[in-house]
């Protein structure tokens, strides 16, 4: 299978900012959840994101809903949120924090999310479950395709990715990692056929990774920088392979019900507004993201910076190039068989946030 042209030159911002995708939300994610602090009088309202936009969205009562969102990585968004003066909602927000987009779309289908983020491989392969994952893409973010990496551990003889025939490689199941290993290895010469895949999670592959278990590691975000922290090296980077595309799910329920239609408008206006607020305030954001990620400042800022360069952080309007965009990736994947036939990915997306998303992106 050749390289599609228009998935290869683009990048939830490093994972471990986005982180954004993305499991069942008791047993695979920690929860925490942030109180709204509205008063009474307040608490019915537009769904207007943060004051700065004219949507012209019936009034409804949030102070009763409790939006259940899902992230990857190590709770960015939550203390982003509270960084940026962007925590104090008219609704509740309750976050769980998952190892993948995959893990949240799990637990969208089992109604324990209503709000979920990943990349654009894991809503192909749940939209293909028998309830067909029960989610709608209902946004994109641009982002940096940076931290999306092959590395070997430390002291190995691989030197390019051919050598990777008959060898051990782990990767993280339905993500980004799946996907760009399929084409990274296909760039190489080499078929799914060639290696010995280790289907493991993003904790267990690192952990595979500098036991020796495996000789590889496909993965992404903190992964990849634990790992180089403890001496594995670079063999292939996906930044030139993956879009770049970071999609937010919302199940059927959450969509249809005015209140959390709402919530969830606003919180994607605070969202885009929180991206804004990282670009600058870098170093501040950075000193949280090193202490949470336990990595020197410096590293973090630079990795921030150079993730803000190649692609900044922020969200998308433009449902067409995206729709494109993930189309090309389910085509990829259906010719090696990954994926179960033909799939039309317009279908898993609706646009009944459309409208609004516009009005965010015009009011800045």
């Amino acid at each position: 299978m050749s390289v599609i042209a228009k998935y290869t030159k683009h990048t939830l911002l490093s994972l471990f900012i986005l982180s954004v995708s993305a499991g069942c939300a008791s047993g695979n994610a920690s929860t925490s959840t942030s109180k709204s602090t509205s008063s009474p009088s307040a608490s019915t309202r537009s769904a207007s994101p943060t004051a700065a936009s004219t949507t012209a969205t019936p009034s409804v009562d949030l102070s009763k809903v409790t939006l259940r969102v899902g992230q990857t990585g190590w709770g960015n968004l939550e203390a982003g949120f509270k960084e940026a003066g962007l925590d104090k909602t008219p609704y509740k927000l309750q976050f769980s924090v998952f190892q993948g987009g995959n893990l949240q779309l799990e637990a969208m289908a089992a109604n324990n999310l209503d709000l979920g983020s990943t990349s654009e491989i894991p809503p192909l392969f749940a939209a293909q479950a028998a309830n067909g994952g029960n989610f709608k893409v209902i946004a994109s973010f641009e982002s940096t395709t940076l931290n999306q990496e092959i590395v070997i551990p430390k002291g190995s003889t691989l030197k390019t990715v051919a050598d990777l025939k008959g060898k051990k490689v782990a990767y993280v199941n339905a993500t980004t990692a799946h996907y760009f290993l399929v084409k990274i290895l296909q760039n190489a010469g080499l078929t799914w056929n060639d290696i010995e895949p280790v289907q493991l999670s993003t904790s267990d592959g690192l952990s595979a990774l500098l036991s020796g278990k495996v000789d590889a590691l496909a993965s992404y975000g903190n992964a990849i920088i634990s790992a180089k922290q403890n001496g594995a090296t670079l063999l292939a980077s996906a930044k030139d392979i993956l879009s770049g595309n970071f999609l937010y799910e919302a199940t059927p329920d959450a969509i249809n019900d005015p209140a959390k239609h709402a919530a969830i408008v606003d919180f994607l206006g605070r969202l885009n507004k929180f991206y804004e607020w990282t670009r600058n305030n870098q170093q501040k954001w950075a000193e949280i993201t090193a202490t949470n990620t336990k990595q020197p400042v410096e590293q973090a800022l630079d990795t921030l910076r150079q993730g803000e360069q190649q692609r900044p952080s922020k969200l998308s309007v433009d449902f067409s190039k995206a729709i494109t965009s993930q189309q090309d990736v389910a085509d990829a994947l259906s010719t090696v068989g990954l994926l179960k036939g033909k799939v039309d990915v317009s279908t898993t997306w609706s646009k009944a946030f459309e409208a609004e998303l516009q009005q965010i992106v015009a009011a800045k």
